[in-house]
């Protein structure tokens, strides 16, 4: 399909929708000038200000109060949503009725008929509809998957996944819709997620999920006197406090193929750990471990060195690793990169996809968010039943 220009549109303008922003208006400026002209037109937030404000900041023609303006525009052929997971379906629906390629964040749905809708409204269009799994775009960690797939590091035998944040660790924060949902809707829907996919990433589709553990430590939170952004910082708070209706603190333990464990742990309580995710996959023939908080580096250990020097490298990512040659201004061994610069990946791959290019691993389609809700809902159906000691 060919297209002259390329009208995109952000729905929310809190946390990751500026994210996703920030990666339109960088898309074109990465890799081959092949794109069509992409237009930034518009940011819609039911919160005006943070709607203004969004548009003027990262250089969108307009901010809309109502998603409705946005999927009703004939100027705009794409949009991401980046709203509240409850809202994911009645939005992506509407998009993609209207003929617009859609982007939407993770998790696609609150729950698994919504997102079973979600897929089948994709499939009655010729639109593209994607599911925004951002860690797939690391350079170094497809870095990693490139050393596992050449069979230098070998199958994975086990896999552990760590994603510690703090945002909810402080009991005082107020309620927002991330607190709101029953088991599985919390921690586990809004960062787990990530784990899941990135475990399937390098293993291969969840054969059978274990021993699920989850708690609520923080079970209300005082109801907010007005509209915060991100986390839900910084906004006055009344005295009424509200039920926490979903967990902190979730682990599992999940199998894939030829018999790869996976043991996976994740907090929103955790002091001190703002943006805490690792990986360590040992392998058939080594071991390489990646932490969100070095994103432009990975260690490796595997048998290439002599045994008398043999022990862990650190490997700084650099224009022979994926994305980055042509993929930051300075592509350069060393210099530094983050999660903002995979949401511009994923923009760049999304806006080609559109565009009919192949140069970049597409975006997961919404089948795949409906399969990753699927190993979500399997996993708090591995709850275990606590025994008394």
């Amino acid at each position: 399909m060919t297209h002259p220009s390329i009208g995109v549109a952000v729905i929310g303008a809190g946390m990751v929708g500026r994210a996703h922003a920030n990666a339109y208006r960088n898309a074109s400026t990465i890799f081959d000038s092949t794109l069509p002209a992409v237009r930034l037109v518009a940011i819609a937030d039911v919160h005006q200000p943070f709607a203004v404000d969004a548009a003027r900041r990262y250089g969108f023609e307009r901010a809309e109060t109502d998603w409705r303006a946005v999927v009703d525009a004939p100027d705009i052929q794409a949009v991401s949503v980046a709203v509240a997971n409850e809202l994911h379906r009645e939005i992506t629906e509407a998009a993609l009725a209207a003929g617009k390629h859609v982007l939407c964040e993770k998790p696609l749905a609150p729950s698994i008929a919504d997102a079973q809708a979600m897929v089948d409204a994709a499939a009655a269009t010729d639109r593209v509809g994607a599911v925004g799994f951002t860690f797939r775009r690391s350079p170094a960690i497809n870095a990693i998957r490139e050393e596992i797939i050449s069979g230098r590091l070998g199958r994975v035998r086990h896999i552990v996944g760590n994603y510690w944040t703090d945002y909810g660790f402080d009991p005082h924060r107020p309620m927002s819709w991330r607190y709101q949902g029953g088991p599985g809707s919390g921690v586990l829907a809004d960062i787990g997620s990530h784990l899941v996919d990135l475990a399937e990433f390098f293993c291969g589709p969840t054969t059978g999920v274990q021993g699920t553990s989850m708690t609520t430590l923080i079970t209300s939170r005082p109801k907010p006197l007005g509209v915060a952004v991100g986390h839900a910082g910084g906004v006055q708070l009344s005295d009424e406090r509200v039920p926490v209706g979903n967990e902190d603190i979730c682990t599992f333990t999940a199998a894939y193929d030829g018999g790869t464990l996976g043991t996976f742990s994740l907090s929103r309580v955790a002091y001190g750990h703002a943006n805490t995710l690792r990986l360590d996959l040992f392998c058939e023939n080594g071991t390489a471990s990646f932490d969100m908080t070095r994103p432009a580096e990975f260690s490796i250990i595997d048998g290439t060195p002599g045994e008398a020097v043999n022990g862990a490298r650190q490997v700084f990512i650099g224009p022979w690793h994926p994305y980055v040659a042509r993929g930051l201004p300075m592509d350069f061994p060393t210099v530094g990169h983050g999660q903002n610069d995979f949401f511009v990946y994923q923009a760049r791959a999304f806006l080609g996809q559109i565009a009919g290019e192949d140069k970049l691993p597409p975006c997961p389609d919404l089948a795949h968010g409906l399969h990753n809700l699927r190993v979500l809902d399997a996993v708090v159906s591995a709850t275990d039943k606590p025994v008394q000691l």
